[in-house]
C-alpha cells in the first residue's frame, strides 16, 4: 500500500496541486491561501481511480461497513472506485452520493444509493481544510438515519479540518497531507 500511496502523492502533485509564496488561491470559505488542491482530474483518471480504490478500501475495511460516500461531487468517484475494489476483494461495499441541495420532486431525501436506515457508512472527503463540508455530509446522513463508523479524507490541508470532524465522529484519519504534497511539488522544483 505504501507504493501505491506514494504512486498517488505523486499524481495528485503533477495534476491537482498548485503552491504560491503568496496566499493567491481562494478557498471555499472566502480564506486566501497558499495552495490549491483540486483531486478531480486524478479521481477521474484511470489510474487515480486505481489507487484511491485501493487506498480507501484498505482504510476502511475494518471498520464493517456496507457503504461508503460522501458529498457530490468531489467524494462521487472516490466512492465509486472503493465500491468497486471492494468487489473485486469479496467485501462488498455500496457507494452512496449526498446530494448538496435536498432533492424536491419524488422521494425527498439526501443522499443516493442503497443504503438502508441505520446502516453502517464510512463517509470520504476528497480535501477537507476546515471539514465544514465534511460535516454537513455527516449531519445529512445521520439526519437520513445512517451510522457513521469513520470518516476518511483524501488530502488534509492541516488547517484544522480533521480536529473539527472529530468532534462529530471519532474514527477520522487521512490518507495524504498538506506536508506530504509539499515535499513532493519541491522534488518537481
Amino acid at each position: 500500500m505504501e507504493n501505491m500511496k506514494s504512486e498517488l502523492i505523486g499524481l495528485l502533485c503533477k495534476k491537482s496541486f498548485k503552491y504560491s509564496e503568496e496566499p493567491v488561491f481562494k478557498l471555499v470559505s472566502g480564506s486566501m491561501s497558499r495552495f490549491y488542491v483540486n483531486c478531480k482530474p486524478v479521481t477521474l483518471s484511470p489510474r487515480g481511480i486505481y489507487l484511491v480504490g485501493h487506498l480507501i478500501f484498505e482504510r476502511i475495511r475494518g471498520d464493517q461497513v456496507g457503504g461508503v460516500g460522501g458529498m457530490t461531487f468531489g467524494a462521487d468517484p472516490m466512492a465509486v472506485a472503493t465500491s468497486f475494489v471492494s468487489e473485486i476483494k469479496g467485501m462488498p461495499v455500496k457507494a452512496f452520493s449526498i446530494r448538496k441541495d435536498q432533492k424536491d420532486h419524488g422521494i425527498i431525501k439526501w443522499i443516493e444509493g442503497d443504503l438502508e436506515k441505520n446502516e453502517r457508512v464510512a463517509i470520504i472527503e476528497d480535501v477537507v481544510t476546515t471539514g465544514g463540508s465534511t460535516i454537513k455530509a455527516i449531519e445529512r446522513a445521520r439526519a437520513e438515519g445512517l451510522d457513521i463508523a469513520s470518516v476518511t479524507v483524501l488530502v488534509d490541508r492541516q488547517e484544522g479540518g480533521m480536529e473539527n470532524i472529530r468532534q462529530h465522529v471519532a474514527n477520522v484519519s487521512a490518507i495524504i497531507t498538506i506536508e506530504e504534497m509539499l515535499d513532493c511539488y519541491k522534488t518537481l522544483e
